[in-house]
């Protein structure tokens, strides 16, 4: 799995239990992407096209929204920047209480994914938080794309 910025060293989110994380296939695969399109960013996406789609972009391609919520930072091995992890308010009050895997499988997305074109697509693999983490979670604030931090 990747290295987490939210794993204890998150300016951000500090020791706090981490809301994503990524396969080893993932991690591949966003080596792959970063050497042909530079730094990149993921979106959750809330339904319409693909489902609820991790949604791979070039970073700032997509313009991240005064209430989405920065899930965590992917610290992976073999890429300079961290890869950015967002989704809406509305989607994070339901998602809020589960921890999510970006994995890939082959097939291709209906979206704008950066990795459509490479006959593979990203999708999500979650877990509910054990009820010691969510305990850890509660009450902690998470950063908005307007930059506040908000307990939500």
């Amino acid at each position: 799995m990747s290295t987490l910025a939210t794993s204890g060293t998150s300016p951000i989110y500090g020791e706090l239990p981490v809301r994503i994380e990524t396969t080893p296939a993932a991690d591949d695969l966003l080596r792959k992407l970063t050497s042909i399109h530079g730094p990149l960013m993921f979106h959750q996406s809330g339904g319409c096209c693909d489902g609820s789609a991790p949604m791979c972009y070039t970073a700032g391609e997509f313009r991240v929204g005064g209430a989405d919520v920065l899930l965590g930072e992917l610290f992976i091995t073999d890429i300079a920047q961290a890869i950015k992890v967002w989704i809406s308010l509305e989607q994070f009050e339901y998602w809020k209480h589960t921890h999510i895997t970006i994995d890939v499988v082959p097939g291709r997305g209906g979206g704008f994914s950066l990795e459509t074109p490479e006959g593979l697509r990203f999708i999500i693999r979650s877990r509910l938080f054990s009820d010691a983490e969510a305990m850890e979670l509660l009450n902690k604030p998470v950063l908005l794309g307007d930059g506040q931090l908000k307990v939500v």
